[in-house]
């Protein structure tokens, strides 16, 4: 689950870590507003989208007065901002963040994360902080540093120290750089996040080290300890396709093929999608009905798949070990009758009551296409899709 950064701030500050004064707004008359009532001379306003990039997008501008700040709330609100991590079509501009202005002087990169080949939390920062972190990681990783915390332990005070040292951080500056440093790590590992990232983590003037951004990704399967952190959820950002799946515990991603799949177990499902591209189809989903599947999930999940009009045939791939083939039989055959399915459907199945779901497949008197293994089934599918 991701959040908008004007919520991550309000976790950082919980943690001690400090952020610039904001408010978020969700009109042009409320962003002056803001403006005006945090005072002084320049202000940021930021779109809030669940993406990065908004800067280079235009998603992100510096006003001087509080006539720009209305300017330039009214532009940002309600565009389709595009970036590097939304794709062609956007993402819809709904609120905004109001900030004070900073007296930057220097800007630091710094996240937190779980490293799954050490099997560690790793912390991670770089001198080279801001909107070209990406070049950074690709063209000099040398420049981003990486300390592994071990668990039993926990951020040791000597590894924040190395971090700052490490990017620049000047003499004055290194006790309150090192504990925004430890902050940041409480508030991951307090809020089970899977990322914590604050980009840029600036120098002021005045010494203080300060996070002007911050993005973080929680894990969802930990989600039932925090209330606090699901209220934050805005499903304005999230897919209609994805949100309804979430109803009826399906792991359902959308992507830009046109096979639909349905699959039981994640493995299961990426292999089926490498499949379906090795014979030259694209999938159009990533479609995990999991191990206890009822022949209501599996009607929800044709619905959802069928409600994306590039969908032109649906391949079902499922290895019946706690989820038996009977019972994904009878829920394909009931979806198949309930939505009216027009579009080629292919299914294969292998493991516990294989042959009773086959047969309940073959007596359905529906058009389903059998296969024998995982490359019939994909070949299968693609030739249906292309007509052949």
């Amino acid at each position: 689950m991701k959040i908008h950064e004007y919520q991550g701030k309000e976790l950082l500050r919980k943690f001690n870590v400090v952020t610039p004064r904001g408010k978020p707004a969700l009109s042009v008359e409320e962003a002056v507003k803001v403006a005006t009532e945090l005072g002084g001379k320049v202000w940021v306003v930021k779109a809030q989208i669940h993406a990065g990039g908004r800067g280079k997008g235009g998603g992100v501008k510096v006003a001087k007065s509080l006539d720009e700040v209305r300017k330039y709330a009214g532009e940002i609100l309600g565009m389709q901002l595009v970036t590097h991590q939304t794709g062609p079509q956007g993402q819809k501009v709904n609120r905004l963040l109001i900030e004070e202005g900073a007296d930057i002087r220097k800007e630091y990169y710094l996240a937190v994360l779980t490293d799954r080949a050490s099997q560690k939390v790793v912390v991670m920062a770089s001198s080279e902080g801001g909107m070209d972190i990406e070049e950074v990681a690709h063209k000099t990783p040398e420049k981003i540093l990486k300390e592994f915390v071990d668990p039993l332990v926990g951020m040791t005070e000597k590894q924040c120290g190395i971090l700052a040292h490490g990017i620049g951080v000047p003499p004055a500056s290194i006790t309150r750089a090192t504990e925004q440093i430890r902050n940041l790590y409480a508030c991951y590992m307090e809020t089970d996040a899977s990322l914590a990232e604050i980009n840029p983590l600036i120098l002021e003037g005045n010494g203080n080290i300060k996070a002007l951004d911050a993005k973080f990704n929680f894990d969802p399967n930990a989600l039932f300890r925090h209330p606090d952190i699901v209220a934050y959820r805005d499903l304005d950002e999230e897919d209609p396709a994805e949100i309804e799946a979430s109803k009826f515990d399906l792991a359902y991603i959308s992507l830009d093929g046109n096979i639909g799949c349905l699959v039981n177990g994640a493995g299961l499902a990426m292999a089926t999608m490498d499949t379906i591209k090795l014979f030259g189809a694209e999938p159009a989903n990533f479609l995990d009905v999991g191990g206890g599947a009822t022949t209501e999930k599996v009607t929800e999940a044709f619905k959802i798949m069928l409600r994306n009009k590039a969908v032109k045939g649906i391949l079902v791939n499922i290895f019946g070990g706690i989820m038996k083939c009977d019972t994904i039989a009878t829920g394909v055959v009931a979806a198949a009758k309930e939505v009216h399915l027009s579009v080629p459907l292919v299914v294969r199945m292998k493991g516990t009551n294989e042959d009773i779901g086959k047969e309940i497949l073959k007596s359905s008197g529906l058009p389903i296409i059998s296969a024998d293994n995982m490359a019939d089934a994909a070949q299968k599918i693609v030739a249906a899709v292309a007509g052949k």
